[in-house]
């Protein structure tokens, strides 16, 4: 299983706009439409797991709110301080969404033909 957390980013959002403009004209299914969006998914959290070593920490003010369902902390922080290796910013209020960072068993050993 792959998280669908990347899908409302930049990227995410170009995908699922260009494949809804390619099943309006017809030119994709939605199964097909959907295998592309999973592809993305596994695709996405391998290349971050795999490829992404930048470090940054943060110091949070205070903390708004707390939750955890299905394997998922969610936050919600207030006055939080980043800092990375060459900047620092502050922002009045961040969402963080942590999941398991753990490789699911047999995801990427099998080679589906989407």
């Amino acid at each position: 299983m792959s998280y669908q957390l990347y899908r409302n980013t930049t990227i995410g959002n170009a995908l699922q706009d260009a494949l809804d403009i390619l099943v309006l004209s017809e030119q994709l299914t939605n199964e097909q439409a959907s295998k592309i969006l999973l592809q993305f998914d596994k695709s996405i959290n391998r290349v971050l797991a795999t490829t992404n070593r930048s470090y940054v920490s943060f110091k949070a003010g205070k903390l708004g709110y707390y939750r955890f369902c299905d394997n998922v902390w969610t936050f919600k922080l207030k006055d939080v301080e980043f800092r990375g290796t060459d900047e620092e910013a502050t922002f009045y209020c961040v969402k963080v969404v942590a999941c398991d960072g753990k490789k699911p068993e047999n995801i990427y050993t099998n080679n589906e033909n989407l």
